[in-house]
């Protein structure tokens, strides 16, 4: 049976002894995680390892941001799953939804109520039709209805059930949401809170790990609690290759004799088979490739939120596409570099390949598909096409279209734009350079997640851009053949030159300044590697050293330099 609630416990902007909610899944949470601790303290008895899958790093979802859409939409849909399964769906005659700290301050901007709206009704960032999203809101709004998981209507006005709590935060992070379901005698029958951490990633009790907190709870399987299950055990003690920090990932390279690719395509083999990391990276880059197309190929003369900004990336490709390429042959149209994704003839060589037991056998197929490279130089300048692809991206961002988060919404044109850039003007091999470019950042990625916090609620932008042009920066100098030394200066170098960057976007809307700043991100990220590339990896300040200095900025950094819009253009840029 579950409980009744009399009230719920009081949101505050200090931290309160933790209340027990409703029994199974329905639970408010009870121990923040890693990324939501103030301190970052870790124990030492629970001190895992950095690693987290790829694909939960790299997620297909839709604009504007990772954290206030795809992660509120996410949790929105576990709660209705968690109704499901316990079969009170047909019991719920309406709900409420309470948005917390960032995720109110900004949530109309970056479309955090549409987002949950979506969710109640069963959607998912990577399946939602983004074409229908508003026409749905609309029929919400009008017939103050909605149907949980897409079949069971019920009763809910949005205004009078979504509740924007501008001036409370829940103790455990800046983005937390609780959402309450009663019947039809207002008794609440369940009630849980998330908070969404960054890059999609959502968090509450049932699911909080202290290393790469919630690497599963991206899922959708209706088996989620067997999923959960298996993630903790996996994600804990079975890892092939397993590292904390950039010091230990590098003294893996050097004692297996691989490079940083290798060591996260071997990882990988754990969780899937090399026909399934094949297919997911190539289809994350081919989602990327599109993304970029359909940017720079719009129509949509103005982006939408009530800014007014002009969309610029078609522009800007067309005069590219005008004679700016210069030796490069000139096109009418766009340069695709999509990939073909493994068909069917390929699954039982891949099959065969993954009956191997993933020891250190395994290793011999990293260096099959991954091996190591002679340097490459570049002539052509970068700074036109990185700008104008970066652009693309994130105005798609804006507009709420499908883009993927690398490793957030808010950044997700840094790592597509350079990786476009080396596929069409440098790349010999455009799959393996893909994955190698896509498993380099990764584990970049995957340090930052760890070590400090990819939430810009957080840390301000440096955990969204910075870390993207950090994660493009190694992923850059790992494809033009960078030793393991380079590649670690490169990300240095990237957040080195990014740290304090604040999150004050105008308006709660993820446009200004947030598009332009993934170009410059992205022709920094480039400028990084080839200063990392030019030496001989030797440096006096680490990555690791850099992280820490980057997780202690966000802890001093003032709140409302943390997506709150309450400062900095947020407050200086007139609206009107």
């Amino acid at each position: 049976m579950f409980r009744l609630f009399k009230r719920l416990p009081q949101a505050t902007t200090q931290p309160v002894a933790h209340q027990r909610g409703l029994i199974g899944c329905f639970r408010f949470y009870s121990k923040p995680s890693l990324e939501a601790q103030p301190e970052n303290t870790v124990d030492p008895e629970e001190d895992h390892h950095a690693v987290v899958s790829t694909f939960d790093l790299f997620s297909i979802g839709v604009g504007p941001s990772s954290s206030h859409t795809v992660g509120p939409m996410r949790a929105a849909k576990f709660f209705i799953n968690d109704l499901k399964e316990h079969n009170l769906l047909d019991k719920v005659d309406t709900l409420r939804v309470d948005m917390f700290g960032s995720l109110a301050l900004t949530g109309k901007g970056h479309g955090t109520d549409n987002a949950i709206l979506m969710g109640i009704e069963g959607e998912t960032p990577d399946r939602v039709e983004t074409s229908t999203i508003l026409s749905r809101v609309e029929d919400i709004h009008t017939n103050k209805s909605i149907k949980l998981n897409g079949t069971h209507r019920i009763q809910f006005d949005p205004e009078r059930h979504l509740i924007f709590n501008y001036f409370k935060t829940l103790p455990q992070h800046p983005n937390g949401m609780r959402l309450c379901a009663y019947d039809k005698d207002a008794n609440m029958v369940a009630t849980n809170e998330y908070f969404s951490i960054g890059g999609g990633f959502v968090v509450n009790d049932a699911t909080q790990l202290d290393h790469g907190e919630n690497v599963y709870y991206k899922q959708m399987e209706d088996d989620s609690k067997e999923v959960v299950a298996e993630r903790k055990d996996q994600d804990v003690a079975v890892v092939a290759l397993p590292f904390k920090n950039a010091e230990e990932l590098i003294a893996v390279c050097k004692r297996e004799n691989m490079s940083i690719a290798q060591v996260v395509y071997e990882n990988e083999l754990k969780w899937h088979t090399p026909l399934e990391i094949r297919e997911k990276l190539l289809r994350i880059w081919n989602t990327m490739d599109e993304s970029i197309r359909n940017g720079v190929m719009s129509t949509e003369e103005r982006l939408p939120g009530g800014l007014n900004v002009r969309r610029r990336a078609p522009g800007l490709y067309q005069k590219l596409l005008k004679g700016l390429y210069g030796p490069v042959a000139t096109t009418s149209g766009y340069r695709d570099s999509q990939l073909a994704l493994p068909t069917s003839e390929l699954a039982s060589i891949s099959n065969d390949a993954a009956a191997v037991p993933p020891t250190r056998e395994a290793s011999s197929l990293a260096n099959t598909v991954l091996p190591k490279r002679q340097r490459k130089k570049y002539m052509l300048p970068a700074l036109d096409y990185l700008s104008v692809y970066a652009i693309a991206v994130n105005e798609e961002n804006a507009a709420g279209n499908r883009i993927v988060t690398a490793p957030t919404n808010g950044a997700a044109g840094t790592i597509p734009s350079v990786l476009k850039y080396y596929i069409e003007f440098i790349s010999e091999s455009p799959e393996q350079d893909v994955m190698e470019f896509l498993l380099t950042t990764a584990a970049i990625g995957m340090l930052y997640k760890r070590g400090a916090s990819i939430s810009a609620a957080a840390v301000g932008c440096q955990g969204e851009v910075g870390v993207a042009c950090s994660m493009a920066a190694a992923g850059f100098t790992a494809v033009m053949g960078g030793t393991v030394e380079q590649v670690e200066n490169a990300a240095e170098i990237g957040m080195e030159h990014n740290l304090g960057l604040t999150c004050d976007p105008v308006h709660g809307l993820v446009q200004v300044p947030c598009i332009e700043r993934n170009a410059l991100a992205a022709v920094k990220a480039v400028t990084a590697a080839q200063l990392a590339l030019n030496s001989n990896g030797e440096h006096r300040v680490t990555l690791d050293q850099v992280i820490e200095t980057m997780r202690q900025t966000g802890m001093d950094m003032s709140s409302k330099y943390k997506e709150t819009s309450q400062g900095g253009l947020a407050v200086n840029v007139p609206v009107c």
